[in-house]
């Protein structure tokens, strides 16, 4: 069974950062051989692609509204992925989900995630 745990979160005042954590588990994963997305919700909204990472760290992708202020990475060693959020404004305010993926046709696309973590929430104040 895999397991993706998110911590980081909290209430945060508009131009300040956040580094938010995922760290995978099970018995039968290897991470390194995943590629790993962060996506966000906030309420009344669908689920949007934030950032995501190859396998070994070399690409990543962004969407617009965070390319600049947000970063992706990984620790492979560690099983653990970031996403270290500056600069954040109301906007940013959302629940915050890692997942992971076996093969991604297109790393923005949620329907290509094996597995979700649980969220952690992003409140950000003006």
């Amino acid at each position: 069974q895999v397991q993706l745990a998110e911590s980081g979160g909290g209430l945060v005042q508009a131009g300040y950062s956040l580094r938010l954590s995922c760290a995978a588990s099970g018995r039968t994963f290897i991470f390194s051989s995943y590629g790993m997305g962060w996506f966000r919700q906030a309420p009344g909204k669908e689920r949007e692609f934030v950032a995501a990472i190859s396998r070994s760290g070399g690409t990543t992708y962004y969407a617009d509204s965070v390319k600049g202020r947000f970063t992706i990475s990984r620790d492979n060693a560690k099983n653990t992925v970031y996403l270290q959020m500056n600069s954040l404004n109301p906007d940013d305010t959302a629940l915050y989900f890692c997942a992971a993926a076996a093969q991604w046709a297109l790393p923005q696309r949620p329907n290509d995630y094996n597995y979700w973590g649980q969220g952690t929430q992003v409140i950000v104040s003006s």
